[in-house]
């Protein structure tokens, strides 16, 4: 039977891991997968997260079953950091799940029950949509990025969500938007609440970069603000990035209901969802974030590391954007500034990113996406050098 089966196309992003590897040049650049990396280039294991496991292994006795929700501490603590100490607790009810992506599929798996569409920003991160057609959700395209400036197009974006059926489904970036970097002002995400309450949409916000925008409070603010307003929605989240346990799979889904009754009920049908999917999330990475949460010096140094990687890869912009300027004798670059977390389109064609690769030995995605925080102080000057050389 397997002869019926064509292979699937490979995936862009990890496909460049196999083509760096292979390069031998010494200066080559790594701008595509993304994740984290110091001065060194290193993805490194935080201080906090040592400390953590450490704990961990001296008190573990068992690795018996928790259940479909995953560690019940870890998701009553998640809560206060993506909502605030002032969240409607008693309306919210949260799920460990194994990553953002996992928290996503379940929560599009569960609104599947309650609608057919899902509208997904144009662009978006590629597993959005690969995820909604895999639980069956038809995907409409709003626009939201505009390439000539390097900033969001709210009032297309808003015109757009203002023609979508009552009942669909739209998600939203809480912050630090990917690939773009481009992000609403609160003025903006005010007008949007507006919309979705309106128009009677359900919001699915994807926050899965919070701290390396503005700060972990301040990157919060979207969804805290929509929570404040919109009588129902969805909210996945990443321990991944902000604690840097990415192959330890931990994040978290979140319903907000109108009342805590049916918040129960969406916890229950979120539970089956993930009984269906894999049964129980990993323990590992959610033990160790609880125990960084539940110790107030622990979180504090967790906060700072955390602000240690935010405050590098707002360097790295500011540097990036200045060294444009320098070398094209313009202002063209200067969204890059403006934008926050690790991303941003540089504004290159697969044609030309083909280039820089061959030539130039610099890996980035098709689409221009770079990771911001791959590069080292030391590689701007070449890679600005290699970027305005491709675009003649």
């Amino acid at each position: 039977m397997f002869e019926k089966l064509q292979a699937p196309p490979p995936d862009k992003i990890l496909s460049l891991i196999s083509a760096y590897a292979e390069d031998g040049r010494a200066g080559k650049i790594d701008l595509g997968v993304g994740v984290y990396r110091d001065e060194t280039g290193a993805t490194p294991v935080l201080a906090s997260v040592r400390e953590a496991e450490r704990r961990l292994l001296a008190a573990q006795t068992t690795k018996s079953y928790l259940g479909m929700g995953g560690d019940p501490t870890f998701c009553r603590v998640i809560v206060p950091l993506v909502f605030g100490a002032d969240a409607p607790a008693e309306r919210i009810r949260a799920l460990q799940t194994p990553g953002g992506s996992g928290a996503l599929s379940i929560l599009m798996g569960f609104a599947a029950r309650l609608t057919s569409r899902i509208h997904i920003p144009e662009p978006s991160w590629g597993n959005h949509a690969a995820i909604a057609r895999h639980v069956g959700l038809e995907i409409v395209r709003y626009p939201y990025f505009d390439a000539a400036t390097g900033r969001v197009d709210f009032p297309a974006m808003k015109a757009a969500l203002e023609r979508a059926e009552p009942g669909d489904l739209v998600l939203l970036h809480g912050c630090c938007h990917n690939p773009t970097g481009a992000d609403l002002t609160r003025g903006e995400w005010s007008e949007l609440a507006g919309v979705l309450a309106e128009r009677k949409l359900l919001a699915l916000v994807d926050i899965a970069y919070q701290g390396f925008g503005d700060g972990l409070e301040e990157d919060a603010w979207a969804v805290r603000h929509l929570a404040g307003l919109l009588p129902e929605m969805l909210v996945a989240s990443s321990c991944s990035k902000n604690f840097g346990i990415y192959r330890d799979r931990t994040g978290a889904a979140f319903v907000l209901g109108r009342s805590p009754e049916e918040a129960a009920i969406a916890e229950a049908q979120l539970m089956a969802e993930a009984r269906t999917g894999y049964s129980m999330p990993p323990d590992h990475g959610a033990a160790v974030v609880r125990i960084i949460l539940e110790d107030a010096d622990l979180t504090a140094r967790w906060r700072n590391e955390v602000e240690t990687m935010r405050r590098r890869i707002a360097d790295l912009r500011r540097g990036l954007a200045e060294a444009f300027r320098r070398r094209t004798n313009s202002g063209a670059y200067d969204f890059l500034t403006e934008n926050r977390g690790m991303f941003s389109l540089i504004g290159v064609t697969p044609e030309e990113a083909l280039r820089l690769r061959q030539e130039f030995g610099v890996y980035l995605v098709d689409d221009g996406r770079i990771n911001i925080a791959g590069l080292k102080e030391d590689q701007i000057d070449a890679f600005v050098e290699a970027v305005v050389t491709v675009k003649g």
